[in-house]
């Protein structure tokens, strides 16, 4: 075993030694020490958390406007590194906040956290039908249609959470991994398409994985973390209506048949044609609002200019979010992996891709979103108001937890196989939608000698593919991964801290990064598949 550790290092070492002049500069400059130093700074006490529209997010704008202005990056709006945004934080009115069933005859109360959950920014009254609409999706390159035949307009349609199908591994729907499509904003943007006032989500009667409640209940102290952490939701957000998830008590009052969703799931599992119930009910929503604050919080986004004058116009992009979660009873949680290694690793490779003397032909954008731990705020306005144009944006490299050994927690119990040894391990997410970028990955590997990982693509779960900042990327079908080291027992925890770093596997990481980003920076780009059925696939 020693000998072929041995081996390797030298093999790596003499790829190294290869690695063309106008590229080595920059990975060698990509510093270890730098990198401790960055992130024992961001994840410091006097950081307090970096919660979004606090004083410690507002240090980290003030810390990556000072290092991209140090690099020599250009600004990307116009005069200012900064991109403002107007973010609506709120707190719900419980005591006013509910919504009453009505079928037959019969009148059934249900209060905001006791039988349905969510929030709204806006106060809201509105009564309306409720009608079933299956998973709530329109796929027409998958060639599937929930609302195929149905008259949502003016109505609150009632969906199944997640996909079909997500037991087969011959499913058009990313086999036993998930696809765009499970996300709820997806699913409310394509409510509002048919004309639905609201949204109900269920979950799906013969779903094996837990809900989403479930899921965030395996992280320690997240109901701590929910109430510190208040809803936080973009001005001008796209989604217009709103979304509740329902409870079995909801669903048990709606119908009087106990198997008819579970019934109608077997159908659409079988067929891939929608299912319909006759609900015959209708319901009176009215959310409230108690508290309500307007603020304004920033991405920041560098460029460095591309040196080909037909070329430049395009784009590749390196993202991480630098929020995290602020303080709680006296203590700080300092989100060292989570995300101040992705932050100092775009900031770190600005540095390396300005150490070259010759640049890349496409110009490279170094962005860092506000406010991802509520909800990928940043990036989602990013999508909608970009500082370069999507249609000419090839790749994004998205960095969201690349500092630590993947290890067994709570959250992965059951529900993923976590290797005994991850220290020299990346998860990449995102290879269904574009193989082409998966393979630059692997090929640029072949100088660094990272073990890659590509089995959260294959999670129906924890919900992986829609968490991080690439996301809103990968809706609007541009190739976007996301670079992971995965989860651990410190995740969201005031433990995340610095001396867990695994900095020589980070240091790894962005070396495989930048090379991935400079070949799509100066050679071919990825394309992006918006049909990523099996070849296999259940028709």
């Amino acid at each position: 075993m020693r000998r072929t550790l041995l081996a390797c290092l030298i093999l790596t070492v003499a790829l190294q030694a290869q690695i063309p002049a106008r590229r080595k500069v920059g990975f060698d400059a990509i510093s270890e020490a730098r990198l401790r130093a960055d992130l024992t700074f961001l994840a410091s006490e006097s950081m307090e958390g970096r919660m979004s529209l606090q004083r410690g997010s507002e240090a980290a704008v003030e810390w990556l406007v000072s290092e991209y202005t140090k690099i020599g990056l250009k600004p990307a709006n116009g005069a200012s590194f900064l991109q403002p945004m107007v973010i609506i934080e709120y707190t719900m009115d419980r005591a006013d906040s509910k919504l009453t069933l009505e079928r037959n005859g019969q009148k059934t109360e249900f209060a905001l956290g006791q039988g349905i959950t969510g929030s709204f920014p806006n106060d809201i009254t509105l009564h309306a039908p409720i009608v079933f609409a299956g998973f709530g999706i329109t796929a027409p390159e998958l060639g599937y249609d929930d609302y195929a035949g149905l008259d949502a307009r003016g109505k609150i349609v009632l969906v199944f959470d997640h996909e079909p199908q997500e037991a087969d591994p011959r499913s058009r729907f990313n086999g036993v991994g998930n696809t765009v499509y499970s996300n709820s904003r997806t699913k409310i943007l394509n409510a509002q398409k048919h004309g639905a006032v609201a949204v109900l989500v269920m979950r799906e009667p013969n779903s094996t994985h837990p809900t989403n409640q479930q899921r965030a209940g395996r992280v320690p102290a997240n109901p701590g973390r929910i109430r510190r952490l208040l809803p936080e939701t973009l001005e001008d957000n796209e989604t217009k209506i709103p979304l509740l998830n329902v409870s079995e008590e909801f669903i048990k009052a709606l119908v009087t048949s106990p198997n008819a969703f579970a019934d109608a799931q077997k159908a659409i599992d079988a067929t891939l044609k929608p299912s319909r119930i006759e609900l015959g009910g209708s319901a009176h929503l009215r959310l409230a609002v108690a508290q309500r604050r307007r603020a304004t919080a920033h991405n920041v986004a560098g460029i460095l200019e591309g040196s080909d004058p037909a070329l430049k116009s395009e784009t590749i992009i390196y993202s991480a979010h630098y929020d995290h979660d602020g303080t709680g009873s006296g203590e700080t949680y300092p989100g060292a992996d989570d995300n101040g290694s992705g932050t100092v690793g775009v900031v770190e490779l600005a540095r390396a891709f300005m150490a070259n003397a010759e640049k890349p032909k496409r110009s490279i954008l170094f962005i860092v979103y506000a406010a991802e731990e509520r909800g990928l705020i940043g990036s989602y306005y990013y999508a909608a108001h970009p500082l370069r144009p999507l249609a000419t944006t090839r790749a994004v490299i998205n960095f969201d937890m690349i500092g630590r050994n993947e290890t067994a927690s709570r959250q992965t119990d059951g529900l993923m196989d976590i290797a005994a040894d991850t220290s020299n391990e990346l998860n990449l997410i995102g290879g269904i939608y574009s193989p082409d970028y998966q393979k630059a990955v692997v090929k640029e590997n072949e100088w660094v000698g990272l073990k890659l990982n590509d089995k959260w693509d294959r999670d129906a779960a924890l919900n992986i593919i829609q968490r991080s900042d690439q996301f809103p990327f990968v809706v609007r079908g541009i190739p976007a991964f996301w670079w992971f080291t995965g989860f651990h027992p410190d995740y969201h925890q005031t433990t995340d801290t610095v001396e867990k770093i695994n900095f020589a596997k980070m240091r790894k990481i962005l070396r495989l990064s930048y090379l991935t980003g400079w070949e799509f920076a100066d050679g071919g780009t990825p394309k992006f598949v918006a049909n990523p059925m099996p070849a296999d696939a259940t028709r």
